[in-house]
């Protein structure tokens, strides 16, 4: 039996959850521009993605918080672009197809927004991207 007494300044180390196609790097990058992002500190968070997408630009989950960072920041023709190229890469992606009828709505291209955001509520059946699509309709003078 270890008489020891526990020491509140020890601290226990996790490793890095690495996920695949991910380095250690990568993994921590993502999880704290996450953080950040959930916080609202947008800058901040590009701060730790720009370095790890220079590593590994094809890193899906890194150009995907990058493009909130800027959908957060209003560089609404930054996240088009990052949006697109994540749409081109993976058509299936509901996030980054609805993210960019949001990005185009903000810049009142409602007729480009409209067609990526009806099918992000198809893929989603989530009732917030109906509500959008309807938003946008009215807007652009379809309803």
């Amino acid at each position: 039996m270890n008489n020891t007494p526990f020491d509140p300044e020890q601290v226990l180390a996790a490793p890095a959850i690495v996920f695949p196609g991910q380095s250690a790097g990568h993994a921590a990058a993502f999880r704290n521009a996450w953080d950040l992002l959930s916080r609202r500190a947008p800058r901040e968070a590009l701060e730790l993605i720009e370095p790890a997408l220079a590593e590994d630009p094809d890193n899906h989950g890194l150009r995907s918080l990058q493009a909130w960072a800027f959908l957060m920041r209003a560089q609404l023709g930054r996240a088009e672009e990052v949006l697109r190229d994540l749409v081109d890469d993976d058509p299936s992606d509901t996030w980054a197809r609805h993210a960019l009828g949001r990005a185009l709505e903000r810049q009142s291209r409602y007729d480009d927004a409209l067609p990526h955001l009806r099918l992000a509520a198809v893929m989603s059946g989530d009732v917030e991207h109906e509500l959008d699509v309807l938003r946008v309709e009215r807007l652009a003078g379809k309803i």
